[in-house]
């Protein structure tokens, strides 16, 4: 199967998502307060236990989403690990397309 080439974007397909599943994994145990809890103790120690390869640590560690997503991320699993500081898919949005989170909001009012 081929897919489209389209610049500045990662698709998630069966690759990515084997490529991310320790990271997605890790991602989805934030739907627990006490693994959210263990993540800010011990960040590293975290993703060590969910055996993350070096890009990915890199990624969590520059809490940077477009890395996260080239490191095989599912942007809702991401969404998961945004939470833990507070952040929402507006702020993810909002660093995929290079804007601050106000410019993004103001993009989707005048979209829809």
């Amino acid at each position: 199967m081929c897919t489209p080439d389209i610049p500045g974007t990662t698709l998630f397909d069966g690759r990515q998502a084997r490529k991310g599943y320790a990271l997605n994994k890790m991602c989805f145990s934030f739907n627990q307060a006490a693994n959210r809890e263990a993540f800010v103790r011990d960040e590293d120690a975290y993703c060590a236990a969910y055996g993350l390869n070096e890009q990915q640590r890199e990624a969590i560690r520059a809490r940077n989403v477009l890395q996260l997503i080239e490191a095989g991320g599912n942007a809702y699993y991401l969404a998961k690990f945004a939470g833990i500081f507070g952040l929402d898919m507006q702020d993810i949005g909002a660093q995929q397309t290079g804007l601050t989170k106000a410019e993004f909001q103001a993009r989707l009012l005048a979209a829809a």
